[in-house]
């Protein structure tokens, strides 16, 4: 079992599972039916993405120092209670289920996923 750690519209592989949508902000322009039917997400999951401000800060680092930023930031917003507990709960399921995590944006090294995958690897979650 297995966490997959996604672009959010790609085609689903097989055998993925769920697909949680750690976004901000809705798809554009797709209607709420077409959400799992054209590979976006199963569930909206908003509070595994960065507040609006870090969202901004993140679109517009430019420098390893702005990025690396960012992150200490997010990494800091993921330890509130809320954020630690849903993580430590992914981690648990991915030892027995299968699902996906994933965002839009085309470059993970650049996305805040590659830090959900990080933690998640942190608390021993099984990632693919």
């Amino acid at each position: 079992m297995t966490i997959r750690i996604v672009r959010l519209g790609s085609p689903r592989l097989p055998g993925e599972g769920t697909r949680i949508g750690a976004v901000r902000r809705l798809p554009r322009g797709v209607r709420k039916e077409r959400y799992a039917a054209d590979d976006w997400f199963d569930v909206w999951y908003p509070e595994l993405s960065p507040s609006a401000d870090l969202v901004a800060k993140a679109r517009g680092a430019e420098t390893d120092r702005e990025w690396a930023d960012f992150v200490r930031a997010f990494r800091k917003e993921m330890e509130e209670p809320a954020a630690r507990r849903t993580l430590d709960l992914l981690a648990a399921l991915s030892r027995g289920a299968h699902f996906s995590l994933g965002c839009y944006c085309e470059t993970e090294a650049h996305c805040h996923r590659s830090v959900l995958r990080a933690l998640l690897n942190e608390r021993g979650a099984d990632i693919a």
